[in-house]
C-alpha cells in the first residue's frame, strides 16, 4: 500500500483539462496531459479530486472511467476542502496559489499543502496574483512548480520585489516563501510515436515530394500571443533558394482570430511564394499525429512572452523529428545541441520596453496588445535560422541523427513515467512538512468565517445596504394568501434562476419550506421547527424563506 502522503488531490474544473470541449491552448493541452500520466503512473490507492460542483465531479469520474478504470475514485467537493484527507496536499493546475491559501485558512494553515505550477506567467492579472500570494497565508510547506529555468528565474525577481516592498512598507520580515522546484511538463511519448502510413498519406494530400523538405509547426496560429510568421516566412524562402530544394510549412493549429489567419495568408503568399504552405485544422485530432509523422523537421520560432515552458517541441521529439527553435524560456532546457537547433533571441535593453509594462498595467493595453508590441521588439536572429533549415535540410543523415537523440531524450526526461515521480516526491516533501508543522504546533490557526479578510460574509459586508439584517434566531414566519399568484413553481418559472445557472435553494426545498408552513397554520414557525419538519439544513431554511417572503409567499 502506497502511503497517501506521496498523493494529492487534484483541483479539477474541466476548463483546465478538456482542450476538446473547451478549446485548444497550451494549459488546457498541459492539464489533460497530467491528468493522464498521473492516472498512468501516479503510485496511489486513491484518486482524489476536489471541485465546484458535481457535474464537474461526475467528469473526473468519468476521465478516471474511462484511462483507469481499476482506480478507486473520489470527489470532494470546494466548500468542504478538508475533507481531502486523509490527503495532505492540493495539486492545483495554476501558479496562483494565493487564493488557495486563504481558502485553506477557514481550516488552518496546516490543514494541507498546496502545489501550483507555473503556465503563462506574463499576464497582468498572474503578476498581481503573486502579489496576493505573498500577502496571502502561504507557508513555507506550499509549493510552485517551476517548469523551467527561466519561469524560476522570473518568479524569484518579482518575489524579491514584492519582499522588498512590503519590508520597506511595514518595517518587517517577508514570510518564508513556496518551494520552488523546477520540474519540466510531462508528455505520454507513446502517444507521438509515428505513423509512417499516416505521414505518407498526409504529405500525398498536401502534393509534397518524396525529396522536399516539410517542417511542421503544431501551435496555436496566433500572431499576438504565440509568434509572429512573417521572420519564418522570409527565412524558409532565403533557404529554399540556398538549398536548391523545395520546402513546405504545415502548420497544424486553429487561427486565434481573423486577423491572425490574414496575416499568416497574406505573410506566406508575399514572402515565400515559391513555398508550400498548408494549413491543417487544428480540431481534427487525428492529423496532429499525421503532421508530426509526415514532417522532415519541426520548427518552434517563438517570439512571444506568452509561452513559458513549449510543450510541442517535446511532443516533435517524442516523434523522432530534429528541431529548430528559438533559444527561448523553456527551449533553453529542453532542447540541447544533439537534438535540434536553438536560434539567438535578443530583446533591446531594460529601460526601452518599460513603457509597454505601465501601459499593460493600467490597462491602457490589453494582454494580446501587451504581447504583440514585445513581440515586436524581439529579434530572432534570422541569418541564424536560414543556416538552420539549410543545414538540417541538406542533411538526411543529421536530421535521422538528431530526431532520434531527441526520442531518447524524450522518453528519458520527459515522459510522465518519468516526470510523475518526481511530483509526487515532492508531495511527499511537502506531506511531511505539514504533519511536522501540526505535531509542533506551527502554522496559523483557523480564521472564522466572519473574519475572513478577502471576502467578509456578504451579511456583514453589505449591513449597511438594508433597512435591517435579520438576528433573531426565533423569529416565526406564516404561509401568506396567495390566491392572486401563481404557484412557486410558475413564478420560478418566470425568474427562470436557471438560465444564469444559478438557484437560490433547489425548488425542491423551497416548495417543501412552504408546505411545511402552510401546515403549521396561523401560529407560524420558527426556522427551527421548519428544519425538523423537512430535514433541510438550517441556512438552507433561511434562504428558503427569505425568498417566499421577497414573492409574498410567507411573512
Amino acid at each position: 500500500m502506497t502511503k497517501p502522503l506521496a498523493n494529492a488531490a487534484i483541483y479539477f474544473a474541466l476548463d483546465g483539462y478538456d482542450p476538446a470541449a473547451k478549446g485548444i491552448n497550451g494549459r488546457r493541452v498541459a492539464g489533460e496531459s497530467f491528468l493522464n500520466g498521473y492516472l498512468d503512473h501516479a503510485r496511489a490507492d486513491e484518486v482524489v479530486s476536489l471541485t465546484h460542483g458535481l457535474r464537474d465531479a461526475r467528469h473526473f469520474s468519468a476521465i478516471v472511467a474511462r484511462r483507469a478504470g481499476h482506480r478507486r475514485v473520489r470527489s470532494v467537493m470546494l466548500d468542504r476542502a478538508q475533507e481531502i484527507a486523509p490527503l495532505d496536499v492540493l495539486s492545483y493546475p495554476s501558479p496562483a496559489i494565493g487564493r488557495e491559501c486563504w481558502r485553506r485558512s477557514e481550516y488552518g494553515s496546516a490543514a494541507y499543502a498546496i502545489c501550483g505550477v507555473t503556465h503563462t506567467i506574463a499576464t497582468r492579472l498572474f503578476m498581481q496574483s503573486m502579489i496576493e500570494m505573498r500577502t496571502a497565508p502561504q507557508m513555507p510547506w506550499d509549493a510552485v512548480i517551476c517548469t523551467s529555468r527561466s519561469a524560476l528565474d522570473a518568479l524569484t525577481l518579482q518575489m524579491d520585489l514584492i519582499d522588498q516592498n512590503l519590508a520597506a512598507r511595514f518595517r518587517g520580515t517577508a514570510p518564508p516563501r513556496p518551494l520552488m522546484p523546477i520540474i519540466p511538463l510531462g508528455i505520454n511519448c507513446d502517444d507521438f510515436a509515428r505513423d509512417p502510413a499516416a505521414g505518407a498519406a498526409l504529405r500525398h494530400r498536401l502534393g509534397i515530394g518524396k525529396d522536399d523538405i516539410a517542417c511542421a509547426i503544431v501551435a496555436r496560429l496566433s500572431v499576438s500571443e504565440k509568434f509572429d510568421p512573417l521572420p519564418l516566412f522570409i527565412a524558409l524562402s532565403r533557404a529554399q533558394a540556398e538549398a536548391g530544394r523545395r520546402f513546405h510549412l504545415m502548420l497544424y493549429g486553429k487561427f486565434g482570430d481573423a486577423r491572425s489567419r490574414e496575416i499568416f495568408l497574406r505573410g506566406a503568399a508575399t514572402l515565400m511564394p515559391g513555398v508550400g504552405f498548408h494549413v491543417i485544422d487544428g480540431s481534427v485530432a487525428e492529423d496532429r499525429l499525421a503532421t508530426l509523422s509526415g514532417a522532415d523537421i519541426f520548427l518552434f520560432p517563438i517570439d512571444n512572452v506568452q509561452e513559458t515552458f513549449g510543450l510541442a517541441p517535446v511532443e516533435a521529439m517524442a516523434a523522432g523529428l530534429p528541431l529548430i527553435v528559438t533559444d527561448w524560456d523553456g527551449m533553453k532546457d529542453t532542447v540541447p545541441p544533439e537534438v535540434g537547433i536553438r536560434v539567438p533571441t535578443e530583446m533591446p535593453p531594460q529601460g526601452v520596453s518599460s513603457r509597454l509594462g505601465r501601459r499593460l498595467y493600467g490597462e491602457t493595453d490589453s494582454y494580446p496588445q501587451f504581447c504583440t508590441q514585445l513581440s515586436a521588439l524581439t529579434r530572432v536572429d534570422l541569418g541564424a535560422l536560414v543556416r538552420a533549415l539549410v543545414q538540417l535540410g541538406s542533411d538526411p543523415a543529421l536530421r535521422a541523427r538528431m530526431g532520434a537523440a531527441g526520442q531518447a531524450r524524450a522518453r528519458a526526461v520527459y515522459d510522465w513515467a518519468t516526470v510523475l515521480p518526481q511530483m509526487q516526491a515532492l508531495w511527499g516533501e511537502q506531506a511531511a512538512m505539514v504533519a511536522h508543522a501540526r505535531a509542533t504546533g506551527q502554522g496559523e490557526p483557523p480564521v472564522p468565517a466572519h473574519q475572513f479578510p478577502p471576502l467578509p460574509l456578504p451579511g456583514l459586508y453589505f449591513r449597511s445596504f438594508p433597512t435591517r439584517v435579520a438576528r433573531d434566531p426565533g423569529r416565526r414566519f406564516v404561509a401568506l394568501p396567495a390566491d392572486d399568484l401563481p404557484a412557486p413553481e410558475a413564478l420560478l418559472d418566470l425568474r427562470n434562476y436557471e438560465a444564469a445557472n444559478r438557484l437560490i435553494e433547489p425548488r425542491s426545498q423551497i416548495t417543501a419550506t412552504l408546505a411545511a408552513l402552510r401546515q403549521a397554520g396561523p401560529q407560524g414557525a420558527t426556522p427551527d421547527d421548519l428544519v425538523a419538519a423537512t430535514a433541510i439544513p438550517l441556512a438552507s431554511v433561511w434562504r428558503c424563506l427569505f425568498w417566499l417572503m421577497k414573492y409574498g409567499l410567507a411573512e
